[in-house]
């Protein structure tokens, strides 16, 4: 019975591990995509609250702690450390988390 147990629950925890997924793309202004319905028109600033991201074509919004995560990471962004180097405008991710009904519940995020 005892490796019955353990070896469900390993298999639960590979399990777990088998559902995040990562996407990479453009980081976007979730609110402004909701008015434009355009990801051309919508890059991030240092004041956007809600952020989605565009991963081939297909855009996602991220969950709550995914925008605090992401809000932190834009700030701290490597180009953003060198006043010198020009800020691009589009901003680029990689994001590593669970989608659900268009929402991506973010584990971890990267900002290029």
């Amino acid at each position: 019975m005892r490796r019955f147990v353990s070896t469900a629950a390993l298999f639960g925890v590979f399990s777990m591990a088998a559902l995040a997924e990562s996407y990479s793309g453009r980081l976007l202004d979730a609110s402004c995509y909701d008015q434009q319905k355009k990801a051309s028109a919508c890059d991030v600033t240092s004041t956007t609250a809600s952020f989605a991201i565009d991963a081939s074509g297909t855009v996602y919004k991220l969950d709550s702690a995914g925008n605090t995560k992401a809000s932190a990471a834009l700030k701290n962004r490597a180009d953003r450390v060198d006043p010198s180097k020009p800020q691009s405008k589009e901003v680029m991710a990689k994001i590593d988390g669970t989608e659900k009904g268009g929402t991506i519940t973010v584990s971890s995020i990267d900002v290029q």
